[in-house]
């Protein structure tokens, strides 16, 4: 996929250069919200913008000796430290966001996009002088967008009395804006409804791409020439997919760095905003008992495991085009392993643990053939009921090898993992919808009841679950005897099920995940070198099955899967954990 890369126009604004205003100029200064009234880590209520600058700076020095044409390229070398700087009450009050949503008649924005913004909004997490546009190739106005975003709101996160006052608040801060994605004419008036909106306030933009990735750079370009904010940073969410292999990769990457820097790009991928993704550092890191057990001494294997139980459902072309191991294995599941099996971080700091995963990333062995398993749903009938098949699909070809179910095993060759395999299996149409670690420990050597078991081989180990849906939970499956006169051994869990623990809801991914950029946190975000190591890993792999044009196992709709995912688990001794687990 080529990409062909053309400068600002000559009328582009001198000041827009760099995509961030000279007042904070990119790599230099990268200014970020903090709510404090819910920060995760302040109490008192107000508005706060971090600078990397190692001097404390106040809104006069921001602007005094700085050159409008600061080009932050890879020769910036110098690394700054975060320090906090205050404004006056009368300053923060004259702040203000505004988040674009470009693409924002599409699925995702509706479904996804906008009702995270309003449960951000509800909770008091976005700054007062907010704005929020719609920005898309529909034709469409104000009014209209707001109807699209009412059918998908819910005060979700709690009952409030208010909910339908916050609604018409929210509302009245949604705006639509028509145009091409190529278009910087469009962009520049998108940017003048903006500044319009914006009031001459301090202003820093937001820009959300969810939109296919074979117009991100169209849209960054005119975003970077023509509606970059004046005085304040700018940011860009890109959504997956990105890119079909180490090259198309590549060429994105470059193409979008073309325009923006690294800090400035938020690559998302909302599985890493799961709250039990998040626990899963807390759970290691801050718990005694496990740090020690995390390892080849202790763990026989880990199994990453995601299955859906509907099939592709109006996405067939997308679907057809990436396929299970491109759209779920390759970023998903491989981020979730990587923060797994990372070592301990120097801090919690965003670089320090993207650092870890990368070295993870780079440690694992070649993907062969033999070490993956693929499949491929078929129509099923049961009573009067009937389930389509993949190819049923009219966006899917007949003769479609694309796999939607593919099992492999992975090895990190580093002292900590050894010979220890991660079996990461995802799959559509199967018989239950779930996403899970389990981790299964060794044997107990010369275990004294080893017989009290009988033959149940999955009983003779323990095993540790987190659950991240549905119903989130951790549990660890522990041996215990069953009361009475005899000695029979049973398995039992200990668990902690969120829904008993903490009956408030759960926050969506999408919100955490928007929080974070907001606030320039970008722990759970995925840079440049992690998307080029797992890249790298997987398109060898999937240049073979194509060029071999290997046929998937067909499997029945609403099954387990494929036979052979079985035989890959037994070839190294590991019980694959079905639905029935």
């Amino acid at each position: 996929m080529a990409i062909r890369l053309r400068p600002c126009s000559i009328s582009s604004r001198a000041s827009e250069s760099s995509f961030n205003h000279n007042i904070f100029p990119a790599r230099t200064y990268h200014s970020t919200w903090v709510s404090q009234s819910h920060s995760r880590s302040h109490q008192s209520k107000h508005f706060e913008i971090k600078s990397s600058n190692l001097n404390p700076l106040n809104a006069i020095s921001l602007q005094a000796g700085l050159t409008e044409n600061l080009l932050a390229k890879e020769n910036v070398d110098t690394q700054f430290r975060e320090e906090d700087f205050h404004f006056t009450e009368l300053e923060k009050a004259e702040c203000n966001l505004s988040i674009i949503v470009v693409g924002a008649s599409g699925h995702l924005a509706k479904k996804k996009i906008f009702p995270a913004l309003f449960a951000l909004f509800c909770e008091d997490r976005l700054p007062e002088n907010l704005t929020i546009f719609g920005y898309g190739r529909s034709a469409m106005n104000d009014e209209e967008l707001r109807n699209m975003i009412i059918r998908n709101l819910t005060c979700r996160i709690d009952k409030r009395k208010n909910c339908n006052e916050k609604m018409n608040q929210f509302l009245q801060r949604c705006f639509y804006h028509s145009g091409q994605y190529s278009s910087e004419e469009h962009f520049s008036e998108l940017d003048k409804n903006l500044k319009e909106k914006e009031a001459g306030r301090l202003s820093n933009r937001l820009f959300y791409l969810s939109v296919p990735p074979n117009v991100f750079v169209d849209v960054v370009r005119c975003a970077k020439c023509r509606a970059s904010s004046d005085r304040g940073w700018t940011r860009v969410i890109v959504e997956k997919p990105f890119g079909r292999d180490s090259e198309s990769s590549g060429q994105l990457t470059s193409g979008l760095k073309h325009y923006l820097t690294e800090d400035q790009i938020f690559r998302i991928n909302h599985h890493l905003g799961e709250e039990l993704i998040e626990n899963l550092l807390v759970l290691r890191f801050s718990n005694l008992v496990f740090e020690p057990l995390w390892s080849r001494n202790y763990i026989h294997n880990v199994q990453l495991i995601f299955s859906e139980d509907f099939g592709t459902e109006g996405r067939g072309r997308y679907f057809d085009n990436y396929g299970i191991i491109r759209d779920i294995m390759q970023n998903h599941l491989l981020q979730i392993l990587a923060l797994f099996a990372m070592e301990t971080p120097v801090s919690l700091d965003a670089e320090d643990i993207r650092n870890e995963k990368v070295k993870v990333l780079r440690s694992m062995r070649p993907l062969r053939l033999e070490d993956i398993v693929i499949g491929q749903y078929k129509g099923y009938s049961e009573g009067n009921k009937s389930y389509p098949g993949y190819t049923d699909d009219p966006a899917v070809p007949n003769n479609s090898l694309t796999p939607t179910f593919a099992a492999s095993t992975f090895f990190i060759n580093n002292a900590r993992w050894d010979g220890v395999p991660f079996l990461m299996v995802a799959g559509k149409a199967l018989q239950s919808k779930r996403a899970e670690i389990r981790v299964q420990f060794r044997n107990v050597p010369g275990n004294l009841y080893n017989q009290k078991f009988g033959t149940d081989l999955d009983k003779a180990t323990n095993e540790l679950v987190l659950r991240v849906h549905p119903d989130e939970a951790i549990y660890l499956k522990i041996h215990n005897k069953v009361p009475g006169l005899g000695m029979r051994l049973d398995r039992s869990d200990l668990n902690l099920l969120y829904g008993a623990r903490y009956p408030r809801e759960i926050p969506d991914a999408y919100q955490r995940l928007l929080l974070d950029a907001i606030e320039g946190e970008r722990r759970l975000f995925i840079r440049s070198d992690e998307l080029d190591a797992a890249w790298a890993l997987f398109t060898p792999l999937l240049k073979e099955l194509e060029e071999k044009k290997v046929v998937p196992e067909l499997y029945p709709y609403g099954s387990e899967g494929p036979v052979g995912v079985h035989y890959l688990a037994a070839r190294h001794k590991v019980h694959y954990a079905d639905t029935s687990s």
